[in-house]
Parts: structure tokens; sequence; C-alpha cells
């Protein structure tokens, strides 16, 4: 073709899943944007032009709940690997969570240092959240000057001693800070109080025991207070990692009431049950924990009927030392699921098996997520949007083996479990990932829902360009 062609690049495939829903298309590429979406036969004049055949062409995914970890646990995860893991499972854009690091994002300066380390590694896009904890009230206007996406807090001990909770006071002190910022509050909602009249025994390898120490009422109160917070502030509101389908009454009340809430939910607690979960397999505790068959099949529900806004892999690995793999003791391993490499093909083979469409697992893990932050130029196959695609055979299947993943430290409750749908290719802005790293670093522009980074032509204000560090994707 001449390097005059219209288009650098455009895949056709009888599957692309667009806004409106799945059909055949060809989707046309030029300076890192959707240029065009045309039919699948339609001519078009293209450095390069895939077809696909059945092979479906997504969105890349917007993960908005990640661990990396990096600076200083490093061991545990690091930019380069996580995001090179999120590639290969199809994600393109990854918002970090401010904790496990050393300093965690809890001031502007400590997210000048996790920027500098990120700077140059990424295979992938990444934004970062900031932190909320007790006494750096004074810090959060700098960090949403800075361009964090939000703020996180816990009302339960975080595991690490460098973000601790935020009492009764510091939860109503932070939701009237950020609702004067117009910022987003995401809140890890389990209660403290009740995890404490809960016990917690010194140890425990079989999982009931474990699980009974981290019971449903935990997360139900910790949700009422943070409603009852939002009410009387105005603040929007978030809740992670949704484990327990308990709390979805009082979250629906409180919309009715007006109050800006909405909730997440995890491959984790959609696929696997407490039920089978095998003595001493500590790579399966998480906090909130994994619940029973039952709820598990609560939160589906509930994601059809919208009371759940969407999925994100709330990836938080450790090195295999503090999973207490030797002992199976769940009550002294560290809590944390590694999974963003697997999200992907984990829902869908739990959607697929109960009829769900691919676009309906594109939205809660693509658009939704990309509007939840602001990114109204990612999650979606539009015209202006970045060429963030992934090539996804949703009929093919594999056996999961940890010593195969990109995460830095091949622990996963996934190993051995045969998953159906198998990530081809990923591009981002309409280039394949290769090994030159060359994702971008975001801040948020403006405030709320859909007022972050924006599209002008084929630029983007509000990104971190950071020299040619623009393209990345991977094919397996």
């Amino acid at each position: 073709m001449s390097a005059t062609a219209r288009y650098d690049l455009v895949l056709r495939s009888r599957r692309v899943v667009l806004p409106d829903g799945e059909r055949p298309a060809a989707v046309c590429v030029s300076g890192g944007s959707i240029v065009a979406v045309l039919a699948c036969d339609a001519p078009a004049d293209a450095q390069r032009d895939l077809y696909l055949g059945e092979s479906a062409i997504l969105p890349g995914l917007v993960d908005t709940h990640v661990h990396v970890n990096e600076p200083g646990r490093t061991e545990w995860e690091g930019f380069a690997s996580a995001t090179r893991a999120a590639a290969f499972g199809g994600v393109t854009t990854l918002i970090d969570m401010p904790l496990n690091s050393i300093p965690p994002t809890t001031s502007a300066e400590a997210l000048a240092v996790k920027r500098a380390v990120a700077r140059g590694r990424c295979s992938v896009d990444v934004g970062f959240w900031g932190g909320a904890v007790p006494d750096n009230g004074r810090e959060l206007a700098a960090l949403h000057e800075a361009g964090v996406f939000g703020f996180k807090c816990f009302l339960a001990d975080s595991g690490v001693p460098e973000f601790p909770a935020l009492d009764a006071s510091g939860l109503e002190a932070a939701a009237r800070r950020t609702a004067e910022l117009g910022a987003t509050l995401i809140v890890h909602a389990e209660d403290q109080h009740v995890l404490d009249d809960s016990g917690r025994a010194d140890s425990a390898t079989d999982f009931e025991s474990f699980l009974a120490t981290r019971p449903d009422v935990a997360e139900s109160a910790a949700v009422a207070e943070v409603l009852a917070v939002a009410l009387r502030t105005g603040a929007r509101v978030h809740i992670l990692h949704l484990s327990s389908a308990a709390p979805l009454a009082l979250i629906d009340a409180a919309r009715v009431s007006g109050v800006r809430i909405s909730a997440e939910t995890c491959p984790h607690y959609l696929v696997f049950s407490a039920e089978d979960v095998p003595a001493g397999a500590t790579e399966f505790k998480c906090c909130p924990p994994i619940r029973s068959g039952e709820n598990r099949e609560q939160l589906w529900a509930a994601l059809e009927r919208g009371q759940i806004d969407f999925i994100v892999s709330d990836h938080s690995p450790c090195t295999a030392d503090l999973k207490q793999r030797s002992t199976g003791d769940f009550t002294a391993a560290w809590g944390g699921i590694a999974s963003v490499q697997l999200g992907l093909s984990a829902v869908w083979t739990e959607a697929r098996r109960r009829g769900w469409p691919l676009s309906r697992v594109v939205e809660l893990m693509a658009r939704r997520t990309a509007d939840f932050v602001g990114l109204p130029h990612k999650g979606r196959i539009a015209v202006g949007c970045d060429a963030d695609l992934v090539v996804f055979d949703a009929d093919a299947s594999f056996t999961v083996d940890a010593e195969q993943l990109a995460h830095r430290n091949p622990i996963t409750p996934y190993h051995g479990k045969t998953l159906t749908g198998v990530v081809r290719a990923t591009y981002l802005r309409g280039e394949p990932v290769g090994e030159t790293p060359r994702g971008r670093l975001l801040r948020r522009i403006g405030d709320g829902p859909g007022a972050g980074v924006q599209p002008v032509g084929g630029a983007e204000v509000g990104h971190e360009r950071g020299g040619d560090r623009e393209l990345a994707a991977v094919r397996l």
C-alpha cells in the first residue's frame, strides 16, 4: 500500500462490538484514533488491512481497580509487569490504587514519585487514584489539582500501616472535602467494629472459618454509614469490590433518595464460591471474601438488573511467602487476588454460560468503567475514540497456568481452571503492543463523570505525553 493511504489500519470482523451492539464491521484507524466504522466488506485504502473472520473486535477494557504496588513493594508487582499482564488480558487502560506502594499516593509529592517510576515502563495507559487517610485532608486539593481520578479510603484495616482507615469523623470530613472538590470518594466498605466483634481466629486452614470473620453484615454496616454520610454531605461515593448481595437494597433505596452512589464487583466474586475453596488454598483469600454460591448468583442477577454498575479486577498480588502457601493459614495470608490478565476471559466464561451477549460484558468492563473515571474517548469503538482494540476469540478455550502469566508472581486461584475466550491481540492507539512500553500516564481533567481526558481531533488533552510513549499492545 502507498504511504499516502487514507487509513493507517483497518481491522475487519464478522463480530465487532459497537456501542449499539455486535455486528460485522470494519474499524478504520488513523493517527491513533478511530476515524470511521464501515461495513465489513467496504473498500478502504489502508496501509494495513486485516480480516479477522469470526474473532471479535472489542474496545480495550478499562480497569479502574488495580494495585500496582510500585514503588516500595515492587517485588509484589510493578508497572512493567502489571501493565504487560493487563495488555495480555485485553486491558488497555488501568487506574492504579493509592496503596500498597511506599509511599502511598496520599500527597502530591507521593503522586510525583509514583509517576516518575511509572514513566516509560507502562505497556498500557495508566491513571492514578489518590488516598484519603487520617490527617491528610489538606493534601486532597493538591492531589485533585495534580489530576488524580478521585480518592480512596478504608473503613477497616487496610493491611498496611502506611494507609490507615478512617473513623466516622474522618469519613465525614473526607466526604465533605471531596464534595467541595467535585471528586469521587471510593470506599473499601467493611465496618471495623463488626469485624472486631466477629472475632479473629489464631489460625485457620479451612475457608469457612476465615469467612466467618468477615460476615456480610460488615459490608452492609459500612455501606449504610457511607450512604448516610453521602446524604448529609452531597458527596459522590462509590462502593469498591462488593462481594455481598446483602447491601444492594440499601444502595437501591439511597439512589431513590438522590444519593450519588455507584458500586462495582469483581470477577472472583462472579466465578468462585466459598463452598468450592479447598482447605489451605490461600490464593483464594481476599477482603471482602468470596462468599456462597447462592450469593454469587445474586450478584449476577444484580448486574443484570443494573444494581451493580460494572466489573473490575481488584488485582492485588503479593509474593508467595505472604500468601502463606506453606502453612495454608487463611488468617495470616495476604488478602488479594491476582487476576488482571484473566478478568475478561473469566467473566465471559460465566456470562456465556448464562446466555449473556458479549456486548454486555464489554459494557460492564469497558464503557461503564471509562465513563466512571471520565474517559469518554476510551472503552468504546466509535469515531473520535482512541483506537484501543482487542482481538478476542470468544469461542476458544485455555487452561490457566500461573507460571505462564505475565504477573510478577505466579499465584492465582485461576490456576488449572479452563476458561473460554482468548485474547489474540491488543492494540493501543492502533499499534500492537511490543516489547517497548509506550503507554501514557493519564490525569483527570474537570470534575465528575464524563469530565476526564477529552479527545480533540487526534490529540489528547490531559495526558502526560512523555515523549513517544504512546502506543502499546500484545499478541498471544
